[in-house]
């Protein structure tokens, strides 16, 4: 019975890491899609968000046969309900995923101007959403720690690129569409930040059982 419990746990394990993967494939696609202008690689970012929504289906299943079925000891019970969140949470990543990507198809570049700041604020992101999966794979608390200190670094971005976008605006006499565009864009990335955040603090108590901080909710 044990060997077939260790086995599914095993299934989940992989899973969730694929499931990871997914998301994090998701955004650096998104992002590259806004960096090189490509409406038809948005297009296949916002297309793919049900492939996400499928697998969290199967792992919430997965999880709740193993709490119905096998009545797991109180370490394994920690660790698939940690999966439980933290698939919500990946679920999120990837519907913010494509809803920049949304934006991305129906953005025009000729107005973007310079995206250096959100480019960058892209890239801190992914390495965020790249560095909580490496957390949980590893068990590396640490490294869940640093995930979720960086996440004042995302909040920092936003705020320049807010304050940039808003004087672009008074700066020019136009109706601001894509400054806005912009910003809901900037507004997405900060929240996978957020989410980023939420799956570390779930390895975390997953390895320690503590979880002290305030979830970020979608």
């Amino acid at each position: 019975m044990r060997t077939h419990f260790d086995a599914q746990l095993a299934t989940l394990n992989n899973e969730l890491i694929l499931m990871g993967s997914l998301c994090e494939n998701a955004i650096a696609k998104a992002c590259q899609a806004l960096t090189e202008h490509s409406k038809d690689q948005a297009f296949n970012v916002y297309k793919s968000d049900n492939i996400i929504d499928k697998k969290e289906r199967e792992i919430e299943s997965l999880c709740l046969s193993l709490i119905l079925h096998q009545q797991p000891i109180a370490s394994d019970l920690r660790f698939i309900s940690a999966a439980l969140k933290m698939i919500t949470d990946m679920e999120r990543i990837g519907d913010q995923a494509s809803d920049i990507a949304e934006i991305v198809l129906n953005l025009n570049f000729e107005e973007c101007g310079k995206l250096e700041l959100i480019d960058q604020m892209g890239a801190a992101v992914i390495d965020m959403v790249n560095r909580c999966i490496d957390a949980y794979i590893r068990h590396d608390l640490k490294l869940a720690q640093e995930t979720i200190d960086s996440d004042d670094v995302i909040d920092e971005f936003f705020y320049k690129i807010k304050t940039e976008l808003v004087q672009r605006i008074r700066a020019h006499d136009q109706d601001g569409q894509t400054p806005l565009d912009l910003l809901m864009i900037a507004k997405y990335l900060e929240r996978i930040g957020d989410h980023a955040c939420n799956i570390a603090q779930w390895v975390i108590f997953a390895i320690t059982g503590n979880h002290n901080s305030k979830e970020v909710q979608a």
